[in-house]
């Protein structure tokens, strides 16, 4: 598959990590052998060390077996990864597997999605946009999680309410279905 030219290197993170995380993803990529892709708000100035997660994207021919090595490497069942079904703008259907990660040690949480190769093209653009946002989502996203992680002023379920409400009809991103197995 020939990759289109990407605006963000999706490979590189635009906020720096700890030492130790960057290890940890850093042997991560080498042991299962592809790159990493990371979207979301590590892409952006929305991210808040410590208490965002990391949205990484693994691309594969071989689903089951990345899902082994990666269950493997982080230690835990394979069973706990989730399937996911996406239809996107185009109308394309999208399959999948999520895990959300932990490791306390680290003070690390990161969210996987496991794509088959054939997906990469769809999802990373798809990424891509949510990654390129105007200013004042920007800067809706940072109120809103300075107002959740450093003030305490709302709970979880309105914070995933205005969040989910910026990223999508804010910023135009509707018709996109994403549902969970």
């Amino acid at each position: 598959m020939v990759d289109i030219n990407y605006k963000t290197d999706l490979t590189k993170t635009k906020n720096k990590l700890p030492d130790s995380t960057t290890n940890f993803l850093n042997n991560l990529s080498e042991y299962l052998q592809t790159p990493l892709y990371f979207y979301g708000s590590i892409q952006r100035y929305d991210y808040f060390p410590g208490k965002s997660d990391i949205d990484i994207d693994i691309f594969t021919d071989n689903e089951k077996s990345t899902i082994s090595k990666l269950s493997n490497y982080l230690q835990i069942d394979k069973k706990k990864f989730k399937r996911v079904v996406w239809k996107n703008d185009r109308n394309r259907i999208i399959y999948g597997y999520k895990k959300y990660y932990t490791n306390e040690s680290l003070d690390l949480k990161i969210e996987f999605a496991i794509y088959n190769e054939k997906y990469k093209k769809d999802v990373l653009e798809s990424h891509e946009y949510k990654t390129n946002l105007p200013l004042h989502i920007v800067v809706l996203l940072y109120l809103l999680k300075f107002v959740y992680y450093k003030l305490h002023m709302i709970d979880s379920k309105m914070y995933r309410k205005y969040k989910g409400y910026i990223l999508t009809d804010l910023i135009n991103y509707k018709n996109h279905i994403f549902v969970t197995i």
